[in-house]
């Protein structure tokens, strides 16, 4: 369900604590410069201007009257992302005015990692609640901020959830939740046999589950360019016949992450207002083990009569992802794209904090890695390689929906499904959606991965 906890900057006139953001290189002159009792001060607790310090200054009466927090060198910034958030662990509670040490073009993003440390996730156990508020400096864009930062909030709120209170049904609840918000219509697929006629992969892969599967159509505007959003919705995956161990099944909940960062990015798209004719599509499905279940060895027709041959039922997301592709190709979208948790491989290749990407499309692809730069949301480019086309053709059927071997894993995935988005300009993520250890602004747990680079790019590469 869409976060009731927005995120805000504090009002203009609150009483705030002065804050000077210090880099390293300008430290000794900036104290050389400050009264005798604040460089005395900064001396004796060691404050040099090094990324990770913060100094609180106290007044007469004791209270802090300014605050100090260290920005490191360059060199030092390109190593970290929201620095300023990582100094907020060792600040007093109160609410702080920046009045130096941030340049223009850097302010948003760390404006944006400040907001994001007033997330808490509470659904079970209360906890300290956010207590550390900064008011907007100047020029920045104070709904533009909150925006993107109740977009992430919701993002982690859905994957966060477990799967005993987040399955198909509660996560219809949250998009319908997020379109009554925005006055955008849902359609609902869930009869068993219209599934079976018109999505077959969805049903099959959902059919071992007393939870019923389903396909959530979402729309919102009626101008400008077809803009298609596609999300696996996998809310438990036992990795059916094909059972997970134990090790790999605890982290589950976060299978529909790629429908949780659709959801965070429809948001944002939304609450904006990009002139856009935005659709979302969820395939939302348990892949639970049961006499029914889907078999190793079982040949599956999709959407658009393509055949797959299963050769490994924990490679679920490719099956429900391509019926919902299919179905969006049909439409012609001018910007189709699918979000998922889809492989380990991904993460073997580029670890927990890069989103991988796969477009045939060299613009999109700079146009993106620009703009996760400057919004603080890194990915990296990961190629359609055309000679491994045939690793994904089986012998008796058109597709292989799990190559053996083990090579090249995310990019046999994204070839398959490739396979499903016809003509349509396309692009896909194969995203982590969590954040393993905490980190500045980005607590352990759900995270929204590639949906801020996208959404600043989406303007260039739609021509808004």
């Amino acid at each position: 369900m869409p976060s009731a906890k927005r995120p805000t900057f504090a009002k203009p006139d609150a009483a705030s604590i002065d804050l000077h953001v210090l880099n390293q290189d300008d430290c000794k002159n900036w104290l050389a410069s400050a009264p005798a009792e604040t460089a005395n001060w900064a001396q004796a607790n060691g404050f040099r201007g090094s990324i990770g310090q913060s100094l609180t200054i106290p007044g007469e009466n004791g209270q802090p009257k300014q605050a100090l927090v260290g920005y490191g060198t360059a060199k030092d910034r390109t190593r970290h992302r929201f620095i300023l958030a990582g100094a907020l662990s060792a600040l007093p509670s109160g609410t702080y005015r920046l009045v130096e040490g941030i340049a223009n073009e850097e302010r948003p993003a760390e404006c944006l990692g400040w907001l994001l440390s007033q997330y808490r996730f509470d659904r079970y156990k209360s906890g300290q609640a956010a207590d550390k508020f900064l008011v907007a400096p100047e020029g920045v864009d104070v709904s533009r901020i909150e925006t993107l930062a109740a977009g992430e909030f919701l993002t982690r709120d859905l994957i966060n959830t477990p799967a005993s209170d987040m399955g198909p049904s509660e996560l219809q609840d949250a998009t319908r939740e997020l379109a009554d918000q925005h006055g955008a219509h849902l359609e609902i697929n869930a009869d068993k046999d219209l599934l079976t006629q018109n999505f077959p992969m969805i049903y099959t892969v959902g059919r071992a589950s007393d939870r019923r599967p389903r396909l959530l159509d979402m729309r919102w505007g009626n101008n400008g360019p077809k803009l298609t959003l596609v999300g696996k919705g996998v809310c438990f995956d036992t990795g059916g016949l094909n059972l997970k161990p134990g090790s790999s099944m605890g982290l589950m909940k976060k299978d529909m992450g790629g429908a949780a960062n659709v959801l965070g990015l429809a948001h944002i798209i939304m609450a904006l207002g990009l002139p856009v004719q935005l659709r979302v599509l969820i395939p939302a499905v348990e892949n639970s083990v049961s006499a029914n279940a889907f078999r190793p060895g079982d040949v599956l027709t999709a959407r658009n009569r393509m055949t797959v041959e299963i050769n490994n039922t924990d490679a679920e997301g490719r099956l429900v992802l391509a019926d919902a592709l299919a179905y969006a190709a049909e439409e012609s979208p001018d910007l189709l794209i699918s979000m998922a948790t889809l492989t380990g491989a991904a993460r073997v290749a580029v670890g927990p904090d890069l989103a991988p990407f796969y477009t045939d499309d060299d613009a999109d692809a700079q146009t993106i890695c620009a703009t996760a730069v400057a919004s603080a949301d890194p990915v990296w480019r990961m190629p359609f390689h055309a000679p491994y086309e045939k690793m994904i053709e089986p012998q008796i059927a058109d597709l292989d929906n799990a190559p053996s071997g083990g090579f090249a894993g995310s990019i046999t995935a994204a070839l398959f499904l490739r396979r499903f988005a016809g003509e349509s300009r396309y692009m896909h993520f194969d995203i982590y959606g969590w954040t393993p250890t905490d980190a500045p602004a980005r607590p352990k747990g759900g995270a929204l991965q590639g949906a801020r680079a996208l959404f600043e790019a989406l303007p260039q590469m739609l021509k808004l």
